[in-house]
């Protein structure tokens, strides 16, 4: 955990058509996905970043773009951030005189950096049927380009063969979040302040 932003949580996304480069520096693609579950458990729902994303425009404030999730190396502006059909949609633009966009720029054109990811805190969320987080209401506070996913299965071309160790993740969290669930509802502890639920 960052002791700068404590509570962020982070979900990588990589979106069929990816992360893509244009006129040298100009980046654009989906920082997640609605209604996906993820190897955690939780499933962003529509509308969750709308009130984020407003709060930030009347604030006249930009979302961070970082590199790897550091708050020390921002890399580039986000022009443009909306929620659509599929997702968060972002697009904007790595700033050239900084090193780090210069080397982003050259990863991304060699296929080498593909994805990005949100640094956000939940503000509302529930539980379905079977027991996935329902991501209901985020607070967006940056978006970053990012090498490698927090799973292993979340990366383009993931080897086919390795579903018992993205299965095993998932049965993790699964029961981390049912003991978290567990102890909130005998009062031993309270979970939810510590971001665990």
């Amino acid at each position: 955990m960052n002791p700068s932003f404590p509570n962020i949580e982070r979900k990588f996304c990589l979106s069929k058509q990816g992360l893509s480069l244009s006129d040298g520096f100009a980046v654009e693609g989906y920082a997640s996905l609605f209604g996906i579950g993820d190897h955690g458990g939780d499933i962003v729902q529509k509308g969750a970043f709308q009130h984020s994303l407003q709060a930030a425009i009347r604030a006249n404030r930009k979302i961070k773009m970082l590199w790897q999730h550091d708050p020390a190396q921002p890399i580039g502006i986000w022009d443009e951030l909306r929620e659509d059909a599929h997702g968060l949609y972002a697009k904007g633009r790595l700033l050239e005189p900084i090193l780090r966009a210069r080397e982003a720029a050259a990863l991304i054109a060699a296929g080498a950096l593909d994805g990005l990811s949100v640094g956000y805190t939940t503000k509302q969320a529930g539980f379905d049927a079977a027991g996935a987080r329902l991501l209901n209401k985020l607070e967006l506070w940056e978006i970053s380009l990012v090498t490698f996913p927090m799973l292993p299965g979340a990366r383009v071309n993931a080897k086919a063969d390795e579903p018992a160790e993205e299965n095993q993740v998932s049965e993790l969290c699964a029961l981390f979040r049912q003991a978290a669930r567990n102890l909130k509802s005998t009062d031993q502890i309270n979970v939810s302040d510590r971001g665990i639920i």
